[in-house]
């Protein structure tokens, strides 16, 4: 699997895509594989304050409900609506479904992201 190269990724398989300063957030390939076929997405509401590495909503799939980190602090300025109501989305294109996007609060957070290589080290 190749993870897009203009994605930074976090350790708990979350990937962000910046521009300026506001961040798309999805699950990576390798989480959906884990978790298997998603049926429910509880994410935050627009306006939420999220800080980065701790939990900002869940995902709930055949197999288990597992926590959604967030790789960046900021607040959300976006809920992708789409993904809440096809969660299955996650699955078919992972790394095209975002699922919230967040007004960074320190772009220098991202430093601490890992890049594409890194994170293709890290799951294989």
């Amino acid at each position: 699997m190749a993870y897009p190269a203009g994605f930074k990724y976090t350790k708990e398989h979350e990937w962000v895509e910046l521009a300026n300063d506001i961040g798309r957030v999805g699950i990576t390939d390798y989480a959906q594989r884990q978790l298997g076929d998603a049926v429910f997405l509880e994410l935050p509401d627009i306006g939420a304050r999220l800080k980065q590495g701790e939990p900002f909503g869940t995902i709930e799939s055949v197999k288990a409900v597992s926590e959604l980190y967030a790789p960046v602090s900021g607040e959300v300025v976006e809920v992708n609506q789409a993904a809440k109501t096809a969660p299955e989305s996650v699955n078919a294109r992972p790394h095209e479904t975002w699922l919230i996007a967040i007004r960074l609060n320190s772009p220098a957070e991202t430093a601490a992201l890992l890049d594409a290589a890194q994170y293709a080290d890290l799951v294989k």
